[in-house]
């Protein structure tokens, strides 16, 4: 279906705009720096970030610490300790990864220089539990904050107040000088919360944290709530920051690509965080209006595109598999089931969503029948979070493999006459 090959053309050509490669030698390229040259990486993209920044540096570059997913590094980098960790939810690994940093860091003086590199995923990959607090607490109360529909601030707000890195206390404890170099997975691209923001002054209070606690009514021992009473550092005097790739330039590099192959395209949004199902049916309801020429804001004429980012989240009321990607895909299959010259497409940028080995999906209005076929109930498979084994089944996963960048989600509906 061409249609779908056109959905494919952009998925690729979006990706490869924020590949962070260029946009760290962009930062890095020009700079002089006094003293010895160190590198810290964290998060998805850390390997690639990683890798260009010491092509870059040459000579200068003295030792590294890389810390990413698992399965995302692609390989050794010269004078650079390399730790995969455990991502949405932190594990030992994790601990590991910000320990090593540490020893690195606090070794340096006022006379050296940092080049600290972020990308999204950062705040599990990247973790040291504040003074009474264990690893198994932040994990049991990450699961919570996750299953419960919060979104990435209110995790990363309650995560800063439990961790000895985050939230500026990284930086706190680093008397070099740091230039931090982020690639930005969050909206509005706050400093203070991409992977929590181990550099950056902590606009959230221990305030904030209690009501989010309170929000979602999550059981807290008496241990975290001492931890939680701890404010992060509000000021941060030896950081300079370049914010590197973001999700608008995933959208526009969406738009341009679309453009190129006949549609008239339209950005609606790159700050969705909606529930991922509710945004997918919403998407296909879009579709449908437009094609059956039905009145819409959107002002746009066959063969259209809308083109949207963000972050949706997934409530879990069930056990099954997936990521919040794929639920809005599978979403939107159901509502769309039936119409021709219609796909919709949902993928996290860095290649994965939740905890499987696909980036999203991208379905049609023959998705449903093929579920169908293969003894799928589309509606009980949703109802159940398990969206994996239902676009599975109809050949609707998107699989791309770690991209090495992670600027957020990208969502798109392509449709024809």
């Amino acid at each position: 279906m061409k249609i779908r090959e056109d959905a494919t053309t952009i998925i690729n050509e979006a990706i490869r705009a924020v590949l962070p490669e260029e946009a760290v030698r962009k930062a890095l390229t020009g700079k002089e720096f006094k003293g010895e040259v160190y590198l810290v990486a964290i998060g998805k993209a850390a390997w690639t970030m990683a890798n260009a920044a010491k092509d870059v540096l040459g000579a200068n570059f003295k030792k590294g610490v890389v810390v990413t997913k698992y399965e995302h590094s692609k390989g050794s980098i010269e004078s650079c300790e390399i730790i995969e960790a455990g991502h949405p939810i932190p594990d030992e690994n994790s601990i590991l990864g910000a320990t090593t940093a540490l020893e690195l860091v606090c070794g340096l003086s006022e006379n050296d220089q940092l080049i600290f590199l972020i990308s999204g995923g950062g705040s599990a990959l990247f973790e040291k539990p504040l003074e009474g607090v264990t690893l198994n607490d932040i994990q049991l109360l990450t699961d919570q904050l996750l299953k419960c529909g919060a979104d990435i601030i209110e995790i990363n707000t309650i995560r800063k107040h439990l961790s000895a890195v985050k939230g500026g206390r990284f930086a706190e404890q680093c008397k070099a000088q740091i230039l931090a170099i982020a690639l930005s997975d969050v909206i509005g691209d706050h400093l203070d919360a991409i992977a929590s923001g181990p550099a950056f002054p902590d606009r959230s209070t221990s305030q904030d944290a209690f009501e989010i606690i309170k929000k979602y009514q999550l059981k807290v021992p008496v241990n975290i709530q001492k931890a939680l009473e701890k404010e992060t550092p509000k000021s941060i005097s030896n950081c300079e920051t370049v914010v590197s790739g973001n999700v608008q330039a995933l959208c526009e590099a969406a738009a341009k690509t679309a453009k190129m192959l006949g549609y008239e395209a339209k950005v609606v949004s790159t700050t969705i965080e909606a529930e991922a199902k509710g945004y997918g049916s919403f998407l296909a309801w879009q579709a449908i209006a437009i094609q059956k020429g039905e009145p819409s804001d959107l002002q746009l004429h066959l063969p259209y595109a809308i083109i949207a980012g963000g972050e949706t989240v997934v409530k879990v009321r069930g056990n099954g598999k997936g990521g919040r990607n794929q639920e809005l895909a599978l979403a939107a299959a159901i509502a769309i089931e039936g119409f021709k010259n219609v796909v919709i497409f949902s993928i996290g940028s860095d290649g994965t969503d939740g905890p499987t080995d696909a980036a999203g999906g991208l379905v049609d209005g023959e998705s449903v029948k093929r579920m169908k076929i293969n003894g799928i109930v589309p509606e009980n498979e949703l109802i159940n979070n398990n969206s994996y084994e239902a676009l599975k089944a109809s050949g609707d996963l998107v699989i791309t493999g770690p991209t090495g960048t992670n600027v957020n989600d990208l969502m798109v509906v392509l449709c024809k006459k």
